[in-house]
Formats: C-alpha cells, structure tokens, sequence
C-alpha cells in the first residue's frame, strides 16, 4: 500500500495460500517478468549450523565412526528414486524414523557384481564402523554392538544396534536385476517419564501430507500427547503373524484392509481377561494410541484448530451368557470422513472426523493359541457441490447450404401464403352457408 515496493515472503502459512493457484511462467517468458517485474533484491543471511545436542532427537542423523580411517559420517539406507525404483545409497537414517524401502538394482555382470558389488556384501552395511551412543563434536564415545534394529532409552540415548540378513541363492549373467529391502526400526528399552516425551516427538520432523489440504496417497496425521505421528494398521509376517514392529501406514483416501494371526500366552485363569484385553488392544492401535486427528495436510501441533478428536468406541467388559468368557476386541474399523472446500479450480482436501470401532467376540477360557485380527480402514466423501453456473443463453445461427437459399425461402413463403388464403376463403364460404340456412 501506499506505492512501496517492498514486500516480505511469508513461508508455510496455509491461512495465506488456501485458495491460491500460483501462475505458472515458462522459461521463455522469464525475461519478459523479469524486465517488467525485477527489482532490488536480497538473500536472507545462511543459518548457521547447530552444534550437537547431548542426545539425539527426533529425526536427526544417526553418526558413525569409521575407526580405520578416523571419519565421522552418517548411517545411511538405500532408499529407491524415479519412476523406475532404482535404488540410491546414501540417504540417512533418522532417529525415531521407523520405515521400509524396496528398490531395485541393474548389473551388467551378475557373477562380477556378486563378488565386488558392495551392495551385495553383508558385510558392508555393518563391518568397520560403529554407531554413536550419542551426538558428538570432537569426541569419540564408547563403540556399541551394531545393529539396524535401534533401541533407545530417553535421553540416555542408543542402548544397542543390530542387523540381520535373509540371503538367497541367484543365478544370471548379463543383464540380470535384483530387488532388495532395507528395514530400519527404533524401540523403546524402558518406560520413558512424560516429561521426556516431548523430546521424542516427531512434529518438527514428519513431512507435510499436503498444503494445506490432504494429497492422496500421503500419510495420514496423528497425534498422542503433542507427539505427532503416522497413522498405522496391522501388519502381517511372512507366515501371517502379526508383525511385532513394522505396521502399514494409512494413505489417505484409499481404503485398506489387513488381517494377521496374533499369539497368546495359555490362559490359567479367568483373571487374566483384562490382560489379554489390553494386549489385543494394544496390537490393533500401535504402540500410541491415536487421540487427534490432523484436519490438513498441514496441520501444526501447537495449533489446536487444525485437529479433531478421534472417537472412540470400545468393548463391552463383560461377555453376555458366558461366565468363562472373555469379550476381546477382534477387528477395528476406522472409519475418516472427509471433504474438499475452497475454490471449484483448487478444492482442498480436508479431514471432518473419524472413528475407531472396535468389533468384539467372547473368547472362551482356556482360549486358542493364536486369534485373529482384522483392521479395515475407509474413506467417505462429504463433498456437497454447488450448482454448476449457468450462463446467458448463445444464439445459433443456421447457415445456407447454397446460393439459392433466399430465393427458396422466399418461394416457400409466397407458396405458404397462398395455401393460408385459399383455406381461409374457403372456411368463410363454409360458415356463410352455414349462417344462411
């Protein structure tokens, strides 16, 4: 206002992009903005690097020293690139970052590869180094054993890493590819207070799922106690087992359902159904039970507005007619509901509300070894659009077909003309005798 012609960039606000479609300018027009657009300009000073923290937070590199060489890095996991898949080494693994890839590697001599590729050697991804208990600048801590398997205690940092292999026997020449997968998971090795909690969480860490509104296919947002999170099911082993760490995450508007095979202890005594209630539910909510609900893409933690709370409904304790009976929840239904509002040129994707039902069965004491769990996740629209616009009425014009077209239409007149007064002169002549008789 006022003629001035400096302005401020804002970044990831969504209040000031909601309905916004930024122009798309080609190469070949960027001078042209530039000359009629360009002005002064400056770049904002380089932030400087943070020094370590005495422990790692969420999302933060995991270090690790390389002994024979004295190098401090990174540890780091193949994740795959492009539309292809391939597999791209180098990208760092970040603490509390539990996840899994797949990609795929191209050799163009599979018997060479075998024996010098580092990708195909075990050893590589454990062998000479070792994982920092924690952050440090200059000093080197006590080495710990090496594992992909992290786990971690508060403050106190890495208490122990693992790594374990599945090798299979290939054959091929030139021209073979091979698909590989790489898991890294993080686990708690004692109760931390919850005072300690809102160093774990991973709200400055989670990549948005939109901005502001959802995109489809990206990770739905939740949150326990502030600590924002993924949205996660049941997942199942390669004998049907429900998986004891990695869980499937819930894409956003798309429907899934799993279903794996959970293990229980014998049963010695009707005591033990509070037990197994909370063992079951525990397995189908995850390690955090999900309290809030991000409505956006966007969502930010300290913000109240832009979460709603997850209803929840449970079992009954008691089952009905069955004195040794245990009700234990066997399926949860999470139902979403969702809308798109804004503009009809860039309708956002938004959250109303959800619901975890839990579908319940008595469990006869002694129970089975093993029962099975069920989790079905859908996806509602709400959408209520608006009439389509309607617009002033377009006239259509009708074209000769030839030259002649005037003089037909005029012959067509004068003829029609003639034929309207012969049958009118003879309807009167018809009436007139009528009159006289």
């Amino acid at each position: 206002p006022g003629g001035q012609d400096l302005f401020c960039v804002q970044l990831d606000d969504p209040k000031l992009n909601y309905f916004q479609q930024p122009q798309d300018i080609k190469e070949s027009d960027f001078f042209k903005f530039l000359q009629k657009y360009g002005k002064h300009s400056f770049l904002a000073p380089s932030q400087v690097q943070p020094s370590f923290s005495a422990f790692y937070r969420a999302g933060d590199p995991i270090l690790i020293y390389f002994d024979s060489s004295s190098v401090l890095s990174t540890l780091r996991q193949p994740v795959k690139m492009g539309a292809n898949g391939f597999c791209v080494d180098g990208n760092p693994a970040g603490f509390l970052d539990s996840k899994s890839t797949s990609c795929t590697r191209i050799f163009a001599n599979l018997s060479k590869s075998c024996i010098t590729d580092p990708a195909l050697n075990a050893a590589s991804y454990y062998r000479d180094f070792t994982v920092l208990k924690v952050p440090v600048n200059d000093t080197i801590v006590q080495s710990m054993k090496v594992i992909y398997e992290i786990e971690f205690s508060g403050t106190r940092g890495i208490q122990s890493v693992s790594v374990r292999f599945k090798v299979s026997n290939i054959s091929g020449n030139s021209g073979s590819s091979l698909q590989q997968r790489f898991t890294l998971h993080f686990w708690v090795s004692a109760p931390i207070l919850p005072g300690l909690l809102l160093s774990l969480t991973l709200s400055h860490t989670l990549p948005r799922s939109g901005n502001p509104g959802y995109i489809t296919g990206a990770p739905v947002l939740i949150a326990n106690s502030g600590a924002m999170q993924h949205m996660s099911i049941l997942r199942s082993e390669g004998d049907g087992s429900c998986s004891q760490f990695l869980r499937h995450t819930v894409q956003f508007g798309i429907n899934m359902r799993t279903g794996c095979k959970l293990s229980l202890s014998p049963i010695l005594e009707e005591s033990n159904c509070s037990y197994i209630q909370q063992k079951l539910y525990k397995a189908l909510q995850g390690m955090n039970r999900a309290e809030d609900l991000a409505i956006t893409g966007s969502a930010r933690s300290t913000q109240a507005e832009e979460w709603t709370a997850i209803l929840i409904q449970n079992c009954s304790v008691q089952a009905v007619n069955c004195t040794s009976c245990c009700m234990v929840p066997l399926t949860l239904e999470i139902e979403i509901l969702w809308t798109k509002v804004g503009l009809l040129s860039n309708p956002q994707a938004q959250i109303l509300g959800a619901r975890y039902f839990y579908r319940c069965r008595p469990l006869k004491f002694p129970s089975r070894s093993t029962v099975p769990l069920t989790t079905v996740v859908t996806f509602t629209d709400m959408t209520e659009w608006p009439e389509p616009p309607r617009g002033q009425p377009q006239m259509h014009w009708k074209l000769p077909f030839d030259i002649f077209f005037p003089f037909k239409v005029a012959l067509n007149l004068e003829r029609s003309y003639r034929d309207y007064l012969a049958v009118s002169f003879f309807l009167i002549l018809i009436i007139a005798g009528i009159l006289c008789f």
